[in-house]
C-alpha cells in the first residue's frame, strides 16, 4: 500500500496493528508495551491536538511506525507544543499517510497480525525481508523497556509496593503512588531480593512481548515464588505471567487488543478499558489453576482478569490506569490496597 511519508524517514519493521478509538494515539506511541509495534490509528484523522509532553507513558516512542489516513498538519493550541509530525521526528519515528486503512484493518482481522516493513524504494526487497525476519515478539522485548537498577520511590505512604517493571507506564507509577510508595524492579530480579526489600505487596506491570518466551521464565518462577508470601496484582503482561506462573496456558491472539474502548464485564457490570497487548491466558487452561476468570472481554470472550481462590492475589488483562481512556476501573487499585493491609 502506498502512501505519504511524514515524521522521519527511514525504512523499519514491526508487527502491525490497528488501535481503536477516537483518540489516545499519543499514549500509545509512547507505552513501552507498543515496543516492536507498527501501530494503525483506525480514526481516520489523527494529531488534531497535536502532542504534549506530560500525555507521554514514558520518555520515547517506542513503536517503531505509524499508520494514518490523515495527519493534522495544523492541530488546536489546546495542548501547545508540537505537531505529531514534529513529535515523531524528534524521536526518529517514521509515519506514513493517506493509506486506506479501513481496508488495511480488515486484513488484519482476517488474517491475523501481520509482520509489515514501512519503506521507500525497493518494495520487491522489503517483501523478502519481512519473509526472513522474526515477528519483534519473538525477542526478549522486555529486557529493552524494564529499569535496569532498582529505583525506591518514597511517597510518605505508609505501605511500600514492589513493581516488577516488564514495562510500566507513567500512569500507572501516578496510581500507585498516590497510595504507596513504590519500588520498581528489574524483570528479572529473584524471588528472595524482592522479599529482603519488605514490601506489603507486589505488582506485575503490563509491557510488550510474549509471556511464553524463554528470557522471561525467570520472571514467571519468580511470581510463582512470591505467590504464597505476598499479596500479587497482576497488570495486562503481568496479568498473563501470573497465569503462567499459576499453570494457565498463555496463547497468541489473532489480532490482540488495542485501543481505549475494550468492554470488559465484571461483578455484572460493564467497564470501558484501555489495553494493548497481543497475547492471553487462555480462558480452558485456567480450570485446576485454582484461579478463577472472573472479568470476561464482552467483544470475544476471552478473559480479561482473574482472583485467586485462596490467596490474595487479582490480575488484570486491561490498563486500570487509564492513558489513553477511561478511569472506570481506577478502583482496582484500591482493592489491591485493601489485600494488602488485610494479609498477614
Amino acid at each position: 500500500m502506498e502512501g505519504e511519508p511524514f515524521g522521519s524517514f527511514g525504512d523499519v519493521f514491526g508487527e502491525v496493528v490497528f488501535s481503536t478509538g477516537m483518540g489516545g494515539y499519543q499514549e500509545s506511541m509512547t507505552d513501552p508495551a507498543s515496543r516492536g509495534q507498527i501501530l494503525i490509528m483506525t480514526f481516520p484523522a489523527i494529531g488534531n491536538c497535536g502532542t504534549c509532553d506530560a500525555l507521554n507513558q514514558s520518555n520515547r516512542i517506542h513503536i517503531r511506525g505509524l499508520v494514518v489516513r490523515e495527519y493534522c498538519k495544523e492541530p488546536s493550541k489546546m495542548y501547545g507544543n508540537e505537531t505529531l509530525d514534529a513529535f515523531m521526528k524528534r524521536h526518529g519515528v517514521p509515519g506514513l499517510s493517506g493509506i486506506d486503512t479501513r481496508e488495511l484493518v480488515i486484513k488484519i482481522r482476517e488474517a491475523g497480525t501481520l509482520r509489515g516493513i514501512i519503506c521507500s524504494g525497493d518494495t520487491d526487497g522489503a517483501v523478502k525481508k519481512i519473509k526472513n525476519t522474526p515477528a519483534p515478539s519473538e525477542s526478549t522485548l522486555v529486557a529493552e523497556v524494564s529499569v535496569k537498577n532498582t529505583v525506591k520511590i518514597d511517597n510518605k505512604k505508609k505501605m511500600t509496593v514492589g513493581v516488577i517493571d516488564c514495562g510500566h507506564k507513567a500512569s500507572l507509577l501516578k496510581e500507585l503512588s498516590e497510595r504507596f510508595n513504590v519500588i520498581l524492579l528489574p524483570y528479572d530480579t529473584p524471588a528472595q531480593n524482592i522479599i529482603d526489600l519488605g514490601v506489603k505487596g507486589m505488582v506485575v506491570s503490563d509491557g510488550p512481548g510474549d509471556p511464553a518466551h524463554t528470557g522471561m521464565k525467570g520472571t514467571v518462577a519468580a511470581v510463582s515464588d512470591l505467590s504464597s508470601k505476598l499479596p500479587i496484582m497482576g497488570i495486562g503482561l503481568g496479568d498473563q505471567i501470573v497465569g503462567s506462573a499459576f499453570g494457565a496456558k498463555t496463547y497468541k491472539m489473532k489480532f490482540g487488543h488495542h485501543g481505549c474502548n475494550q468492554p470488559v464485564k465484571y461483578e455484572k457490570r460493564v467497564y470501558i478499558t484501555s489495553q494493548n497487548h497481543g497475547h492471553s491466558v487462555n480462558i480452558e487452561t485456567i480450570d485446576g489453576t485454582d484461579l478463577i476468570a472472573d472479568q470476561i472481554n464482552v467483544n470475544d470472550g476471552t478473559a480479561e482478569g482473574m482472583r485467586h481462590r485462596d490467596l490474595p492475589v487479582l490480575t488484570v488483562q486491561y490498563h486500570p490506569d487509564s492513558s489513553p481512556g477511561p478511569c472506570d476501573t481506577s478502583f482496582i487499585f484500591d482493592r489491591f490496597g485493601k489485600m494488602m493491609e488485610a494479609f498477614k
